[in-house]
């Protein structure tokens, strides 16, 4: 990945509001081709909210988000409802709003490893698999992007595995760009080129090594690189000025939906 290639995406003084709360402030980032970034922070921190804006579902309140010409963007949802009483299969969920044939459908079920679940309803597949055809839709559009909210939530271990296993080797075989949140800090901290650590604002943000060693970091970890998820999830233990500064207040967030 050159850093010195244009962006696919530039955040810029982004800011989100919802009525008087303020979900995002003065939000500065970019996502370069072939480059992976990972978002990390506490429930609640405004992760999807920042996803949903750089594909265009939330309006900025402030700040602007520059996209290139050639942006292609496949994006996978932290959560789909499926209503149980309409039925749907896999293949014509891909369908749906899709222009691309057949071919390219399965294609895309094939690469991510659940073709045979085709015929299937989409109200039966079990979290793994509704991920992957999930996966499977974003991939359809030959995205140079690729956005991931939280892919492997509430998959067990072999199934956060394999899922990732799946996604490196995507990465390696089109060599698109990948925005992920995460709440696995070892992925966090093996595969990606960029961490951003969110909590309504940027935190810190750099490469893994500089991010691990950041004290914002070490405070939300305890100071430990392997930190239980537990903490992670669920609890950020200082917070920040607007000159983005340890305050040294504890506090915790509960997750607040995004809009």
């Amino acid at each position: 990945m050159d850093a010195t290639t244009a962006p696919l995406v530039s955040v810029e003084a982004l800011s989100i509001r919802d009525g008087g709360r303020v979900l995002l402030d003065h939000i500065d980032m970019a996502i370069h081709p072939g480059e992976i970034v990972t978002v990390i922070g506490p429930n609640g921190a405004g992760k999807t909210t920042l996803l949903r804006a750089i594909i265009g579902a939330v309006a900025p309140s402030a700040g602007r988000i520059r996209r290139a010409k050639n942006l292609r963007i496949g994006y996978t949802p932290q959560k789909l409802a499926i209503e149980h009483t309409v039925p749907i299969t896999v293949e014509r969920f891909l369908s749906v709003g899709a222009k691309i044939g057949p071919g390219e459908r399965s294609r895309a079920l094939e690469r991510t490893g659940v073709a045979e679940m085709r015929n299937a309803q989409m109200a039966d597949l079990s979290g793994g698999e509704l991920q992957r055809a999930l996966l499977a839709r974003a991939l359809m559009r030959n995205p140079n992007l690729l956005i991931l909210d939280e892919p492997t939530q509430g998959l067990d271990q072999p199934g956060e595995a394999g899922f990732y296993r799946l996604i490196e080797e995507i990465h390696a075989e089109t060599g698109c760009a990948i925005l992920i949140v995460s709440h696995d800090i070892h992925v966090v901290m093996r595969a990606a080129d960029k961490v951003i650590c969110l909590n309504g604002h940027v935190c810190c943000a750099g490469e893994p090594a500089a991010v691990s060693a950041d004290p914002s970091y070490l405070r939300l970890f305890g100071g430990r690189a392997d930190a239980t998820l537990a903490l992670y999830r669920h609890h950020h233990d200082h917070s920040h000025d607007h000159d983005h500064r340890l305050c040294g207040h504890d506090h915790a967030h509960d997750e607040s939906p995004a809009p």
